[in-house]
């Protein structure tokens, strides 16, 4: 059986703008890959509502998971749970058991539940609750579509909350042999090696250090024997 696949939707002008860095999708390819779900795609959408409309809906049809990360906070350029909401069809307003988990979180710390902070309430009618215990506001997840917040400890604590209700596939192996010589030596011998493996990825990454050209050739698969043939081939092809 092939492994389940997933997107991710990365939503804000600040990431487009280089104002924000992501960490995010690095951290959760690297929590899909070790519980063997592929990543197959990223977008990376500015905070308009068509876009992420439009974003929702084809990684949606594409793709077994959905992850967004990104506009579900208490400011005015937080769309994206009404912008997912609009995806399905689906209404969308406060919620009471949203507002219950802020209630009681912002009378624990001594804060109002204002008109702003409630807007983190407004889920939609059809959507289950994805847990936040750093912060309180909840995510969502509405048909195959995670949705998540932004800063980064939020974002890794609802994907944790999300990851062990998934169907896990078969975990990525992967090993890796540096190559102390140009692409364009290596590209041949390597074309054949990937031809004989087709089951496999092989990715050649290039380096320039203190003025020598090399590659790490990097094999990964599910099959960890066929990763091992592969590598011995590999280091037979190019003994150091």
């Amino acid at each position: 059986m092939p492994n389940p696949t997933a997107a991710m939707l990365v939503i804000g002008d600040e990431i487009l703008s280089g104002r924000t860095r992501d960490a995010n999708m690095h951290f959760l390819a690297g929590e899909l890959t070790k519980r063997g779900i592929d990543l197959k795609e990223v977008r990376v959408v500015s905070d308009d509502q068509a876009a992420i409309v439009a974003a929702v809906r084809a990684l949606s049809d594409a793709y077994e998971h959905v992850f967004t990360s990104g506009g579900i906070g208490p400011t005015h350029d937080d769309i994206t749970a009404d912008c997912v909401a609009e995806a399905f069809g689906d209404h969308i307003d406060v919620r009471e058991d949203a507002r219950a988990i802020l209630q009681a979180r912002y009378d624990a710390s001594g804060q109002e539940l204002n008109a702003a902070r409630l807007r983190m309430a407004r889920i939609p009618d059809s959507a289950t609750l994805i847990e936040n215990p750093v912060s309180g506001a909840p995510g969502f997840t509405i048909r195959n579509v995670h949705v998540m917040a932004g800063v980064p400890s939020v974002f890794q604590a609802m994907v944790a909350s999300v990851l062990p209700g998934l169907t896990r596939g078969a975990p990525l192996l992967s090993q890796s042999l540096r190559i102390e010589r140009g692409e364009g030596d290596i590209a041949g011998p390597l074309a054949a090696l990937a031809t004989e493996f087709a089951d496999l990825s092989i990715g050649s990454y290039p380096f320039q250090q203190n003025g020598m050209y090399g590659a790490n050739i990097v094999i990964r698969g599910s099959d960890g024997a066929r990763v091992d043939a592969a590598m011995i081939r590999l280091r037979d092809t190019f003994p150091e």
